[in-house]
């Protein structure tokens, strides 16, 4: 078995044992036989396990995805899932809530110290900066400027976050913002955050979010939506948005169309999540919106996933053990979860899109922003 593992790593430049920094060293021959059985889920859980390392773990997961080895191993676990996808609903309001509780809610001080000073837990905006808050602010600024944002306006932020895009819209650009979000520990950090501030965090689904406003955004939920929902969202978003406005949508999305995303990932990180395509997201907006413009900047993931992990690292004798979870089993956990997502950043396996839609089009065109 491991003479077959070593002939699909081999497309990679993959060697086992090797001496490159992206080699893998094998610490159990059984993680041969529970990959080619497992696939993904095998080899994540293996990870955990300490059946195996790599240096460089990003830079690995880099060379595997680019060489598409993923299509090689086992589909089985994959294929069920599918099926229990195309059958059920697992973006229901009830399966929602677990991505909160599993994911968002594993403690503030987790995220205080792996996020930058702004707490924005989606990607950074790096074509003028140099370090993570540079830029996170520069993203922030980025949002609101593609929104044309104005003192006064309302706002609707569908998918909260920590508060920080509410704060800069509201203290920045004299906004007034209504947020929902499910997340619990994230709507006392925000609420206490915005403080005086003309921001209302509600913790309820974005399905119950109802009114009119200016303006519409919404930040890394997309990929918690599902794609039977997605035609919903964007109703949803049409009902709320006045006729002459604007609503961004900001979100990681995958080359293809999917209904189900990958196992370990499901499993440990992101309970119920799932990558949109162009093509479903243009689908779900058809006959809604104006799509008035698409910014690709999906490889700056790359570097704010490597800024996480390295504030992770740095603070990571902070965390260990003041929670029975932060044990060394979450430690290689999260690294493996933020590392393999840049990797697959890195090979422009997955995207991070901004799109802008108008209600009925802006009369005389929409100007772009970069």
């Amino acid at each position: 078995m491991k003479e077959k593992i070593q002939k699909l790593l081999n497309h990679a430049g993959v060697v086992i044992d090797g001496p490159n920094t992206w080699d893998i060293h094998v610490h159990n021959p059984n993680l041969y036989s529970r990959i080619l059985s497992q696939g993904t889920l095998g080899l994540g859980e293996a990870y955990m396990d300490g059946w195996w390392d790599v240096k460089d773990l990003d830079q690995f997961f880099y060379k595997v995805l680019d060489a598409e080895l993923d299509k090689h191993v086992s589909k089985t676990i994959i294929v069920a899932g599918a099926i229990k996808s195309l059958l059920f609903n697992q973006q229901t309001k009830s399966k929602s809530k677990v991505v909160a509780q599993e994911h968002y809610d594993l403690g503030n001080e987790l995220y205080t110290r792996m996020l930058d000073k702004n707490m924005q837990y989606t990607c950074g905006y790096w074509k003028n900066a140099k370090t993570l808050d540079q830029a996170q602010v520069a993203k922030l600024r980025l949002v609101c400027e593609k929104l044309q944002l104005k003192k006064g306006m309302r706002v609707l932020e569908l998918g909260g976050g920590f508060g920080g895009l509410a704060r800069f819209m509201a203290k920045e650009y004299g906004c007034e913002v209504v947020s929902y979000n499910i997340s619990k520990e994230q709507i006392a950090y925000s609420r206490e955050w915005c403080k005086g501030l003309p921001v209302t965090f509600i913790e309820a689904d974005y399905r119950e979010a109802h009114g009119q406003f200016d303006r519409i955004v919404s930040v890394g939920l997309c990929e918690h939506i599902g794609y039977k929902n997605y035609r919903a969202f964007m109703e949803l978003a049409n009902k709320c948005l006045k006729d002459h406005g604007l609503f961004l949508l900001h979100t990681i999305a995958g080359n293809k169309s999917v209904v189900v995303t990958e196992p370990w990932t499901a499993k440990y990180i992101f309970p119920n999540s799932m990558l949109p395509s162009a093509k479903q997201l243009t689908a779900a907006a058809e006959g809604l919106f104006t799509l008035e413009d698409w910014h690709n900047f999906g490889a700056d993931y790359d570097k704010t996933l490597m800024g996480w992990h390295a504030n992770f690292e740095r603070t990571w004798h902070e965390l260990k053990g003041t929670k029975p979870i932060y044990d060394d089993r979450f430690y290689r956990m999260w690294r493996y979860y933020l590392l393999s997502c840049a990797g697959s950043f890195r090979c422009r396996n997955i995207q991070l899109y901004q799109i802008v839609f108008s209600k009925k089009g802006i009369k005389g065109g929409y100007t772009s922003v970069r």
